[in-house]
């Protein structure tokens, strides 16, 4: 073996011995990623899936990158060879190292989301947590890009040789920057401010631009609201901090519906007041706590009369309101008509003009 070893051309020997640490590494990651798996099916863990699932990839191309450098002192590279690899080398290995941070700011960001479960009736909690989660992960993610690339770069002797020169000019370069990204790095930093602060939740019912809609993704400069009707309305992220909108979820998801009637003047209110709880009471909409039926305000040619009522949330309520308002009509076409607005006009009466004789 040894004396076909040494007949070989070097490049051929070189090739082989890349070839058979390549071979190593994803033999090594092969097993060791069938007896991870064989271990997490039998653990009632979800963690440990998601970390299977986040590393199988990056930790694949990192043991070949270890491999290959364990076998460089072996190969048969000239100066300009070495040079080659030790570059390669600098891009290669900040972006592996970058990748596997990447994959475990994942998992921690999965396992948040697992335990943090929005679609019970009680979510504040969970909400609190996935918005965190999601705004912190992006500013992770940023930084973690931003530092892999900084690695790369300074791998390269050209951008070290010209930091000097950088650095000089880094005065003008800043204001200049920092005039043309002022929007950017405004948003990016009111983003920071909403982790902390959370003026906004994931999945808040808010009213904002005179729309009605859902929060839906929270971005480092921008805000997805899911709109009622399936639209979705882009916002900036400081316009939450700088400006009044209305989050009908900030510390509960209950709510306080209301409908209104424009009726006669000679409506009986208490016999509507006692349809309106019989109404609100078998609807299984409500939630039980509250509801009541006033007259607010009262004009000549009709009394405003309002009907108030509770759900657990703003979907739910807005049913209710739909359901209560429609059922009430009825009752007074039916029921009632004496309570339909009537327009009422005065008859004059002017004197006849005296006849010429």
């Amino acid at each position: 073996m040894e004396r076909l070893a040494a007949t070989l051309p070097s490049w051929l020997a070189t090739i082989a011995l890349v070839a058979g640490a390549v071979l190593v590494a994803l033999a090594l990651h092969w097993i060791a990623l069938n007896l991870a798996r064989r271990a997490a099916a039998r653990s009632s863990m979800t963690l440990d899936d998601m970390v299977i699932r986040r590393i199988c990839a990056p930790l694949r191309w990192l043991l070949v990158g270890f491999a290959l450098s364990t076998i460089r002192p072996a190969l048969a590279l000239d100066a300009a060879g070495l040079r080659a690899w030790d570059r390669v080398a600098g891009l290669v290995f900040p972006g592996l190292v970058g990748w596997m941070a990447v994959a475990a700011l994942n998992i921690a960001a999965d396992w948040i989301r697992s335990r943090a479960d929005i679609s019970t009736a009680d979510n504040l909690r969970a909400r609190r947590r996935r918005t965190r989660a999601d705004i912190l992960h992006r500013v992770g993610m940023f930084l973690i890009l931003l530092v892999t690339f900084c690695m790369m770069l300074m791998s390269i002797p050209g951008v070290r040789n010209i930091g000097v020169t950088l650095i000089a000019s880094a005065g003008l370069a800043a204001l200049a920057v920092g005039a043309a990204a002022q929007p950017a790095l405004k948003n990016l930093i009111s983003g920071l401010q909403m982790a902390f602060t959370e003026p906004i939740r994931i999945d808040d019912v808010v009213v904002i631009e005179g729309e009605w809609g859902r929060i839906e993704e929270i971005r480092l400069t921008y805000v997805v609201v899911k709109v009622w009707d399936e639209r979705r309305l882009i916002v900036p992220v400081s316009k939450f901090l700088e400006d009044s909108f209305q989050n009908w979820t900030r510390t509960t998801s209950q709510i306080l519906g209301s409908v209104f009637w424009y009726l006669d003047p000679a409506a009986d209110i208490g016999r509507l007041r006692a349809k309106l709880g019989e109404l609100v009471k078998a609807n299984r909409r409500w939630d039980g706590r509250f509801c009541n039926l006033q007259v607010t305000d009262s004009k000549p040619e009709a009394i405003e009369v309002r009907a108030l009522m509770t759900a657990k949330d703003a979907s739910t309520a807005f049913d209710l309101r739909c359901d209560v308002r429609e059922a009430m009509l009825a009752f007074i076409r039916e029921q009632m008509p004496e309570a339909i607005v009537r327009y009422r006009g005065d008859l004059g009466f002017t004197r006849p003009e005296p006849v010429p004789t």
